[in-house]
C-alpha cells in the first residue's frame, strides 16, 4: 500500500503577478494536481510561470461526492495543491470542507504562506495592528444588522470585505452604529489602478458617492477615538 500523499494549500498573488513565492512556484510545478477555485482565472498565473500541472475545479459549489474523490487520490498517495482566485485559500475562500475532510483521514496539510489582501491592507493602514478582528463579508440580507451591531463593543481594528456595490450602503451602516470612526479603504491592492482612501466615516461617505468604483475593497475600521 502506498503512502498518503499531502495537501498543499498555496497562497497566489492577490493582483501582481510577481508577488509569489519560489516555494508557491515549485510546489505548484511539482504536484500531481491543481485545485483550482476558477480554472480560467488561474490558468493565467499558472501559464505566466509555465507550470503545466493538470487542475481540477473546487469551489463553493464542490460536492461531497466530489470531495470524498479527492481525499481518494490523497490517500491513493498524491500530492495536490489547493489555490484560490486570490491570496490565501480558505480565508473567505473555499476550502473548509476540504481541509476537515483531510484532517479526518489523516493526511498531511501544509501551509505555503504567501500574499492575502488582510495583511497587505493592515500594514500600511496606520491603524493599530496589536490586535485586529477579521469580518469578512458582511451578510447581504439576513443577519447583517445584527452583525453589525456586533462590533459596537470591539475595541481594536475591524476588517471588512465589501463589493463595489455595496460599498455605500455599508459605510452608511457602520457610521449609523458605530459612530464617526477612522477608516481606511483599500481598492485593488497590487494592481494597477491600487487605491487607499483615509478618514472617518463621514468624510468617507461624502467622498466616494460622486465616485464610480471598481474592484475589490478592504475596509478596516478604527476603534472609537472618544
Amino acid at each position: 500500500m502506498s503512502e498518503k500523499g499531502s495537501l498543499f494549500v498555496v497562497a497566489t498573488p492577490i493582483g501582481n503577478l510577481s508577488d509569489v513565492t519560489y516555494r508557491a512556484i515549485d510546489t505548484l510545478s511539482s504536484v500531481d494536481f491543481i485545485l483550482a477555485e476558477d480554472t480560467r482565472k488561474s490558468s493565467i498565473f499558472l501559464k505566466h510561470y509555465s507550470i503545466k500541472t493538470k487542475m481540477l475545479s473546487y469551489h463553493d459549489f464542490t460536492t461531497d461526492e466530489k470531495i470524498t474523490s479527492f481525499v481518494d487520490l490523497l490517500e491513493s498517495g498524491k500530492r495536490i495543491a489547493l489555490i484560490s482566485d486570490a491570496g490565501t485559500p480558505t480565508i473567505s475562500d473555499p476550502g473548509f470542507r476540504l481541509i476537515q475532510s483531510c484532517i479526518e483521514k489523516e493526511i498531511q496539510c501544509i501551509p505555503i504562506p504567501g500574499p492575502s489582501s488582510i495583511t497587505a491592507a493592515l500594514s500600511i493602514a496606520g491603524l493599530p495592528t496589536d490586535r485586529f478582528t477579521f469580518i469578512g463579508f458582511l451578510p447581504h440580507k439576513k443577519g447583517r444588522m445584527k452583525k453589525i451591531n456586533s462590533l459596537i463593543n470591539i475595541d481594536h481594528t475591524i476588517i471588512l470585505f465589501e463589493s463595489p456595490h455595496r460599498l455605500q450602503k455599508t459605510l452608511k451602516e457602520l457610521s449609523q452604529t458605530l459612530g464617526n470612526r477612522p477608516v481606511v479603504i483599500c481598492r485593488e491592492l497590487t494592481k494597477l489602478y491600487e487605491e487607499i482612501i483615509r478618514g472617518n466615516l463621514s468624510e468617507l461617505i461624502t467622498e466616494i458617492e460622486s465616485k464610480k468604483l471598481k474592484g475589490e475593497f478592504v475596509l478596516l475600521i478604527g476603534k472609537n477615538n472618544e
